[in-house]
Protein backbone atom coordinates (compact mmCIF):
# COMPACT_ATOMS: atom_id res chain seq x y z
CA UNK A 1 0.00 0.00 0.00
CA UNK A 2 1.35 3.30 -0.23
CA UNK A 3 2.12 5.95 2.24
CA UNK A 4 -0.46 8.38 2.54
CA UNK A 5 2.11 10.99 1.10
CA UNK A 6 2.85 9.18 -2.39
CA UNK A 7 -1.52 9.21 -2.81
CA UNK A 8 -2.55 12.15 -5.09
CA UNK A 9 -5.97 12.80 -6.20
CA UNK A 10 -5.09 12.48 -9.74
CA UNK A 11 -4.06 8.91 -9.19
CA UNK A 12 -7.57 8.35 -7.43
CA UNK A 13 -9.49 9.74 -10.13
CA UNK A 14 -7.17 7.72 -13.06
CA UNK A 15 -7.99 4.61 -11.64
CA UNK A 16 -11.64 5.33 -11.17
CA UNK A 17 -12.62 6.97 -14.22
CA UNK A 18 -13.32 10.17 -12.91
CA UNK A 19 -11.77 14.10 -12.96
CA UNK A 20 -9.92 15.62 -10.21
CA UNK A 21 -12.60 17.56 -9.66
CA UNK A 22 -15.09 14.79 -8.55
CA UNK A 23 -12.35 13.41 -6.50
CA UNK A 24 -11.79 16.77 -4.98
CA UNK A 25 -15.31 17.53 -4.62
CA UNK A 26 -16.08 14.38 -2.89
CA UNK A 27 -13.47 15.29 -0.32
CA UNK A 28 -14.64 18.37 0.52
CA UNK A 29 -18.33 17.41 0.77
CA UNK A 30 -19.82 18.79 -2.18
CA UNK A 31 -21.35 15.95 -3.81
CA UNK A 32 -24.80 17.24 -4.40
CA UNK A 33 -24.26 16.70 -7.88
CA UNK A 34 -22.76 13.53 -8.11
CA UNK A 35 -24.44 10.19 -7.79
CA UNK A 36 -24.56 8.27 -4.65
CA UNK A 37 -22.44 5.48 -6.82
CA UNK A 38 -19.29 7.58 -7.34
CA UNK A 39 -19.13 9.56 -4.05
CA UNK A 40 -19.00 5.49 -2.45
CA UNK A 41 -16.72 4.50 -5.31
CA UNK A 42 -14.51 7.17 -4.49
CA UNK A 43 -14.75 6.97 -0.72
CA UNK A 44 -13.69 3.37 -0.97
CA UNK A 45 -10.80 4.09 -3.22
CA UNK A 46 -9.00 6.89 -0.96
CA UNK A 47 -9.72 4.02 1.81
CA UNK A 48 -7.85 1.41 -0.12
CA UNK A 49 -4.90 3.76 -0.74
CA UNK A 50 -4.06 4.70 2.65
CA UNK A 51 -6.04 8.24 1.83
CA UNK A 52 -7.80 7.73 5.51
CA UNK A 53 -6.20 10.35 7.92
CA UNK A 54 -6.85 13.54 5.38
CA UNK A 55 -10.21 12.13 4.44
CA UNK A 56 -11.15 12.49 8.42
CA UNK A 57 -9.57 14.90 8.20
CA UNK A 58 -11.71 17.21 5.80
CA UNK A 59 -14.94 15.25 7.21
CA UNK A 60 -14.60 16.84 10.35
CA UNK A 61 -13.67 20.32 8.65
CA UNK A 62 -16.42 20.69 6.16
CA UNK A 63 -20.43 21.47 6.28
CA UNK A 64 -21.12 18.42 5.44
CA UNK A 65 -19.59 15.52 7.05
CA UNK A 66 -21.67 12.69 5.75
CA UNK A 67 -21.25 10.89 9.30
CA UNK A 68 -24.95 10.39 11.30
CA UNK A 69 -24.36 9.43 14.61
CA UNK A 70 -26.43 6.25 16.61
CA UNK A 71 -26.76 7.59 20.00
CA UNK A 72 -28.34 4.79 22.79
CA UNK A 73 -29.43 5.47 26.62
CA UNK A 74 -27.04 3.50 28.43
CA UNK A 75 -30.51 3.03 30.87
CA UNK A 76 -29.52 1.42 34.14
CA UNK A 77 -31.97 -1.29 33.27
CA UNK A 78 -29.44 -3.02 30.80
CA UNK A 79 -26.95 -2.76 34.20
CA UNK A 80 -23.71 -1.85 31.71
CA UNK A 81 -24.54 -4.48 28.90
CA UNK A 82 -27.16 -1.93 26.73
CA UNK A 83 -25.47 -3.26 23.36
CA UNK A 84 -25.67 -7.20 23.94
CA UNK A 85 -30.04 -6.29 24.62
CA UNK A 86 -31.26 -8.21 21.53
CA UNK A 87 -33.35 -5.65 20.58
CA UNK A 88 -30.73 -2.03 20.80
CA UNK A 89 -28.39 -5.34 18.62
CA UNK A 90 -30.80 -5.86 16.30
CA UNK A 91 -31.23 -2.16 15.57
CA UNK A 92 -27.61 -1.13 15.20
CA UNK A 93 -27.30 -4.46 12.74
CA UNK A 94 -29.64 -2.92 10.62
CA UNK A 95 -29.11 0.92 10.87
CA UNK A 96 -25.56 0.23 9.89
CA UNK A 97 -26.85 -1.49 6.65
CA UNK A 98 -29.19 1.45 5.93
CA UNK A 99 -26.69 3.84 7.11
CA UNK A 100 -24.10 2.69 4.71
CA UNK A 101 -26.63 2.16 1.88
CA UNK A 102 -27.14 5.85 2.25
CA UNK A 103 -23.49 6.80 1.63
CA UNK A 104 -22.78 7.73 5.15
CA UNK A 105 -20.70 6.81 7.91
CA UNK A 106 -22.25 5.87 11.08
CA UNK A 107 -20.72 6.75 14.61
CA UNK A 108 -22.21 4.97 17.42
CA UNK A 109 -22.34 5.69 21.39
CA UNK A 110 -24.21 4.77 24.10
CA UNK A 111 -24.88 7.65 26.39
CA UNK A 112 -25.87 8.21 30.61
CA UNK A 113 -27.80 11.72 29.31
CA UNK A 114 -29.21 12.91 26.14
CA UNK A 115 -27.15 16.13 26.70
CA UNK A 116 -23.81 14.29 26.17
CA UNK A 117 -25.36 13.88 22.32
CA UNK A 118 -24.50 17.59 22.26
CA UNK A 119 -20.80 17.13 22.42
CA UNK A 120 -20.86 14.44 20.57
CA UNK A 121 -22.75 15.95 17.84
CA UNK A 122 -20.19 18.86 17.44
CA UNK A 123 -16.89 16.86 18.82
CA UNK A 124 -17.45 14.68 15.16
CA UNK A 125 -19.15 17.47 13.18
CA UNK A 126 -22.43 15.30 12.52
CA UNK A 127 -24.77 15.63 10.06
CA UNK A 128 -27.84 13.83 11.84
CA UNK A 129 -28.38 11.78 15.05
CA UNK A 130 -31.03 8.86 15.48
CA UNK A 131 -31.67 8.54 18.85
CA UNK A 132 -32.85 5.57 20.59
CA UNK A 133 -34.27 4.78 24.48
CA UNK A 134 -34.82 8.51 26.00
CA UNK A 135 -37.86 9.94 27.64
CA UNK A 136 -40.63 12.71 25.97
CA UNK A 137 -39.13 15.72 28.08
CA UNK A 138 -35.84 14.84 27.39
CA UNK A 139 -36.04 15.12 23.95
CA UNK A 140 -37.50 18.18 23.49
CA UNK A 141 -34.66 20.04 25.85
CA UNK A 142 -32.52 18.36 22.96
CA UNK A 143 -34.41 19.58 20.38
CA UNK A 144 -34.06 23.50 22.03
CA UNK A 145 -29.96 23.04 22.57
CA UNK A 146 -29.02 20.96 19.32
CA UNK A 147 -28.83 22.43 15.91
CA UNK A 148 -28.77 19.22 13.85
CA UNK A 149 -31.30 17.03 13.15
CA UNK A 150 -32.57 14.43 14.84
CA UNK A 151 -34.83 11.05 14.86
CA UNK A 152 -36.17 8.79 17.43
CA UNK A 153 -35.89 5.39 16.67
CA UNK A 154 -36.84 4.08 19.75
CA UNK A 155 -38.40 6.40 22.24
CA UNK A 156 -41.77 8.45 22.90
CA UNK A 157 -42.41 12.22 22.21
CA UNK A 158 -45.32 14.02 21.11
CA UNK A 159 -45.44 16.41 18.00
CA UNK A 160 -42.42 19.13 18.61
CA UNK A 161 -40.66 21.26 15.40
CA UNK A 162 -37.70 19.96 14.07
CA UNK A 163 -37.59 16.81 14.69
CA UNK A 164 -38.53 12.89 13.17
CA UNK A 165 -40.09 10.40 15.03
CA UNK A 166 -40.52 6.93 14.19
CA UNK A 167 -43.11 4.82 16.23
CA UNK A 168 -44.40 1.20 16.49
CA UNK A 169 -48.31 0.79 17.38
CA UNK A 170 -47.45 0.14 21.10
CA UNK A 171 -51.47 0.27 21.76
CA UNK A 172 -52.24 -2.29 18.82
CA UNK A 173 -49.80 -4.51 19.82
CA UNK A 174 -51.08 -5.11 23.78
CA UNK A 175 -54.77 -4.66 22.11
CA UNK A 176 -53.73 -7.47 19.92
CA UNK A 177 -52.47 -9.09 22.75
CA UNK A 178 -55.35 -9.13 24.67
CA UNK A 179 -57.54 -10.15 22.32
CA UNK A 180 -55.34 -13.74 22.23
CA UNK A 181 -55.73 -14.47 25.51
CA UNK A 182 -59.20 -13.41 25.65
CA UNK A 183 -60.09 -15.39 22.68
CA UNK A 184 -57.65 -18.24 24.45
CA UNK A 185 -59.89 -18.34 27.64
CA UNK A 186 -57.89 -15.85 30.10
CA UNK A 187 -59.69 -12.95 32.27
CA UNK A 188 -57.25 -12.78 34.92
CA UNK A 189 -54.59 -11.58 33.15
CA UNK A 190 -51.71 -9.63 35.06
CA UNK A 191 -49.20 -7.11 33.03
CA UNK A 192 -45.34 -6.59 34.21
CA UNK A 193 -43.59 -3.67 33.08
CA UNK A 194 -40.41 -1.66 34.93
CA UNK A 195 -42.62 1.71 34.64
CA UNK A 196 -46.31 2.89 34.23
CA UNK A 197 -45.59 5.84 31.29
CA UNK A 198 -44.85 6.10 27.70
CA UNK A 199 -45.05 3.54 25.34
CA UNK A 200 -45.31 1.15 28.55
CA UNK A 201 -48.85 2.34 29.48
CA UNK A 202 -49.83 2.38 25.84
CA UNK A 203 -49.06 -1.23 25.75
CA UNK A 204 -50.85 -1.85 28.96
CA UNK A 205 -54.07 0.16 27.40
CA UNK A 206 -53.93 -2.02 24.14
CA UNK A 207 -53.90 -4.90 26.52
CA UNK A 208 -57.19 -4.07 28.50
CA UNK A 209 -58.51 -3.16 25.26
CA UNK A 210 -58.49 -6.36 23.98
CA UNK A 211 -59.15 -8.08 26.95
CA UNK A 212 -62.84 -6.20 27.44
CA UNK A 213 -61.55 -5.46 30.97
CA UNK A 214 -58.90 -3.82 33.25
CA UNK A 215 -55.96 -6.16 33.23
CA UNK A 216 -53.51 -6.43 36.74
CA UNK A 217 -50.70 -4.24 37.12
CA UNK A 218 -47.33 -5.36 38.50
CA UNK A 219 -44.52 -2.45 38.26
CA UNK A 220 -41.36 -4.37 38.82
CA UNK A 221 -37.66 -3.18 39.33
CA UNK A 222 -35.05 -2.01 36.77
CA UNK A 223 -32.40 -4.26 38.52
CA UNK A 224 -32.45 -8.43 37.83
CA UNK A 225 -31.96 -9.20 41.37
CA UNK A 226 -34.43 -7.17 42.77
CA UNK A 227 -36.77 -8.53 40.53
CA UNK A 228 -35.93 -11.75 41.28
CA UNK A 229 -36.85 -10.91 44.95
CA UNK A 230 -40.42 -9.47 44.36
CA UNK A 231 -41.03 -12.39 42.52
CA UNK A 232 -40.15 -14.71 45.04
CA UNK A 233 -42.31 -12.58 47.61
CA UNK A 234 -45.06 -12.48 44.93
CA UNK A 235 -45.18 -16.27 44.02
CA UNK A 236 -48.82 -17.02 45.54
CA UNK A 237 -49.99 -13.68 43.50
CA UNK A 238 -48.63 -14.78 40.46
CA UNK A 239 -50.11 -18.06 41.06
CA UNK A 240 -53.62 -16.70 40.91
CA UNK A 241 -53.11 -15.61 37.68
CA UNK A 242 -54.09 -17.80 34.21
CA UNK A 243 -51.95 -15.36 31.76
CA UNK A 244 -48.96 -12.48 32.20
CA UNK A 245 -48.52 -9.98 29.72
CA UNK A 246 -44.56 -8.44 29.76
CA UNK A 247 -44.47 -5.25 28.03
CA UNK A 248 -41.06 -6.63 26.70
CA UNK A 249 -39.38 -10.22 25.35
CA UNK A 250 -36.62 -9.76 27.93
CA UNK A 251 -39.25 -9.57 30.41
CA UNK A 252 -41.44 -12.74 29.32
CA UNK A 253 -38.58 -14.86 29.40
CA UNK A 254 -37.11 -13.75 32.95
CA UNK A 255 -40.61 -14.70 34.16
CA UNK A 256 -40.50 -18.00 32.29
CA UNK A 257 -37.62 -18.85 33.55
CA UNK A 258 -38.46 -17.80 36.95
CA UNK A 259 -41.72 -19.60 36.59
CA UNK A 260 -40.27 -22.79 35.70
CA UNK A 261 -37.55 -22.95 38.12
CA UNK A 262 -40.73 -22.97 40.97
CA UNK A 263 -41.90 -25.72 39.45
CA UNK A 264 -44.98 -23.91 37.50
CA UNK A 265 -45.31 -24.86 33.71
CA UNK A 266 -45.17 -22.19 30.46
CA UNK A 267 -48.13 -21.97 29.11
CA UNK A 268 -49.93 -25.36 31.06
CA UNK A 269 -50.36 -23.58 34.25
CA UNK A 270 -49.66 -19.87 33.60
CA UNK A 271 -49.43 -18.71 29.72
CA UNK A 272 -46.71 -15.76 29.09
CA UNK A 273 -47.03 -13.40 26.00
CA UNK A 274 -44.06 -10.62 25.33
CA UNK A 275 -43.62 -7.97 23.24
CA UNK A 276 -40.83 -7.25 20.43
CA UNK A 277 -39.82 -10.22 18.45
CA UNK A 278 -36.57 -10.94 19.41
CA UNK A 279 -34.81 -13.63 18.33
CA UNK A 280 -34.52 -15.25 21.67
CA UNK A 281 -38.21 -15.17 21.28
CA UNK A 282 -37.91 -17.87 18.60
CA UNK A 283 -35.14 -19.58 20.72
CA UNK A 284 -37.20 -19.95 23.73
CA UNK A 285 -38.90 -23.56 25.25
CA UNK A 286 -41.87 -23.02 24.60
CA UNK A 287 -41.23 -20.80 21.36
CA UNK A 288 -42.76 -17.26 23.16
CA UNK A 289 -46.10 -15.89 21.70
CA UNK A 290 -44.71 -11.97 21.18
CA UNK A 291 -45.56 -8.38 19.24
CA UNK A 292 -43.36 -8.34 16.41
CA UNK A 293 -41.59 -5.27 15.50
CA UNK A 294 -40.12 -5.23 11.66
CA UNK A 295 -36.85 -4.01 12.83
CA UNK A 296 -35.57 -3.76 9.10
CA UNK A 297 -38.27 -1.35 8.06
CA UNK A 298 -37.48 0.66 10.53
CA UNK A 299 -34.35 1.20 10.48
CA UNK A 300 -34.84 2.38 7.05
CA UNK A 301 -37.74 4.65 7.78
CA UNK A 302 -35.57 6.14 10.20
CA UNK A 303 -32.25 6.24 8.02
CA UNK A 304 -34.16 8.01 5.06
CA UNK A 305 -36.33 10.20 6.82
CA UNK A 306 -32.93 11.61 8.35
CA UNK A 307 -31.53 12.22 5.07
CA UNK A 308 -34.13 14.05 4.11
CA UNK A 309 -33.98 16.42 6.96
CA UNK A 310 -30.26 16.67 6.30
CA UNK A 311 -31.05 17.10 2.61
CA UNK A 312 -33.48 20.04 3.70
CA UNK A 313 -36.74 18.39 2.18
CA UNK A 314 -38.64 17.95 5.32
CA UNK A 315 -38.25 19.01 8.32
CA UNK A 316 -40.43 16.84 11.05
CA UNK A 317 -42.47 13.76 10.31
CA UNK A 318 -43.80 10.65 12.28
CA UNK A 319 -43.62 7.62 10.82
CA UNK A 320 -46.10 4.76 12.41
CA UNK A 321 -45.02 1.60 12.19
CA UNK A 322 -47.71 -1.72 12.54
CA UNK A 323 -47.37 -4.49 14.70
CA UNK A 324 -48.14 -8.03 14.64
CA UNK A 325 -48.84 -10.91 16.87
CA UNK A 326 -46.79 -14.26 16.66
CA UNK A 327 -48.28 -16.78 18.08
CA UNK A 328 -45.85 -19.11 19.39
CA UNK A 329 -46.05 -22.07 22.29
CA UNK A 330 -46.67 -19.97 25.53
CA UNK A 331 -50.31 -19.50 25.54
CA UNK A 332 -52.63 -22.01 26.56
CA UNK A 333 -56.17 -22.04 25.67
CA UNK A 334 -58.55 -22.99 28.20
CA UNK A 335 -61.56 -23.82 29.92
CA UNK A 336 -63.68 -20.57 31.74
CA UNK A 337 -65.61 -22.73 33.67
CA UNK A 338 -62.78 -25.15 35.01
CA UNK A 339 -60.72 -22.26 35.28
CA UNK A 340 -62.96 -20.55 37.60
CA UNK A 341 -63.91 -23.52 39.59
CA UNK A 342 -60.08 -24.03 40.30
CA UNK A 343 -59.69 -20.38 41.58
CA UNK A 344 -62.49 -20.57 43.60
CA UNK A 345 -60.89 -20.41 47.78
CA UNK A 346 -60.82 -24.13 49.61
Amino acid sequence: MWSENKVRIKDIAEELGVSTATVSNVLHGKTRKISERTVKAVEQKLEERGYIPNMAATLLARNNSRIMGVVINDHPKYEGHVFEDNFISAAINHLSDMIEACGYFMMLKKAKKITDIIEFASMWNLDGVIVIGFCEDEYQDLRERIRVPFVIYDGFARKMERFGNIIIDDFDGGRQAGAYLKKSGHNKVLCIADNDICMDLLRYHGLCEGLGHKADFLKIPMQADKREELYRSQLDRLKSYTAIFAVSDYYALEIMRFLQKNCITVPDDISVIGFDGSKDAFCSVPKLTTVLQDNLLRAQKAVNLLKDMIDGSTTSETIHIPVKLYIGDSVKAIDHAKTAENLLPE
